[in-house]
């Protein structure tokens, strides 16, 4: 494995560049100074929100380019380069499968901030705002004024098993995707990571053989196709580790950093 010709590495946050707490480790930031040393463009690719990962990134917001909400928004250096909101016409009845379930729980994600449903409990809300830390609490959609980026919705038992059967029919409208065990995803069907850094190879003349991309859950799964050098988690799940060329280690044991090691000594 030759990573000498790397120009573009993309990680996705929680489950991969983030340990279980959360966290991006001390390495990851010194190996950070290195990579923009090579002229090396770092991309933070998550479902997170934008306001969520410069701050989980904040040493080095300033260098990094966000793909945020899966792809619906990518920002660089405080530049909006794309923003992908979702088609309105369907949101009442997604509305209307949401509010007949109280074991699934909806956030409402704009570019500003996230709206929880008046339904959620303190437990569930304490739960969200570790991903999503800027919010309002609204009776219904109707209640928000701004583009709508993102639906995600929690559950705490199983996303694949107990929300993904109830939104699949939304399948040929929206971008239905499980996105951690406990989240599953919905958005237009071009704000996916994969058509975000399609855009960004495109714009920096970047080729597949030039990208390494990190990922873990079904929402990497586009991105993943488009690194000849894609690298799934220990911790992947199984849709994942059949897309990827290559496996690492867990995001616990610095699956990402034990990768970025070898490209770094790769450029001496």
């Amino acid at each position: 494995m030759d990573l000498s010709q790397i120009k573009l590495v993309v990680t996705d946050l929680d489950g991969t560049l983030l340990n279980s707490n959360h966290k991006a480790s001390p390495l990851f930031f010194e190996q950070f100074k290195l990579l923009k040393s090579h002229n090396i463009l770092f991309v933070a690719a998550s479902g997170r929100p934008y306001y969520s990962i410069i701050k989980k990134l904040n040493p080095i917001k300033n260098d990094t380019i966000i793909v945020a909400e899966n792809g619906g928004i990518v920002v660089a250096q405080d530049k909006l380069l794309l923003s992908t909101p979702m088609d309105k016409k369907s949101l009442l009845d997604m509305e209307s499968v949401i509010n007949s379930n109280d074991q699934i729980h909806p956030i409402y994600c704009t570019k500003s901030k996230a709206y929880f449903s008046d339904t959620s409990s303190e437990d569930h809300i304490k739960a969200l705002i570790e991903y999503y830390p800027k919010f309002s609490v609204i009776k219904s959609i109707n209640d928000i004024k701004e583009d709508i980026i993102k639906i995600a919705i929690y559950n705490s038992e199983d996303s694949e098993k107990h929300i993904y059967p109830l939104f699949k029919k939304f399948e040929t409208e929206y971008k239905i995707k499980i996105s951690g065990k406990y989240f599953l995803d919905i958005s237009d069907n071009l704000a996916n990571k994969g058509h975000a850094i399609q855009m960004l190879q495109n714009t920096y003349n970047i080729s597949a053989d030039e990208t390494l991309i990190f990922g873990d859950y079904n929402n990497d799964i586009e991105m993943l196709k488009l690194a000849t050098y894609s690298f799934a988690m220990e911790n992947a799940h199984e849709n994942v580790l059949k897309i990827a060329n290559y496996k690492t280690k867990s995001n616990d044991n610095y699956g990402v950093e034990f990768i970025l090691e070898a490209l770094i000594k790769s450029k001496s």
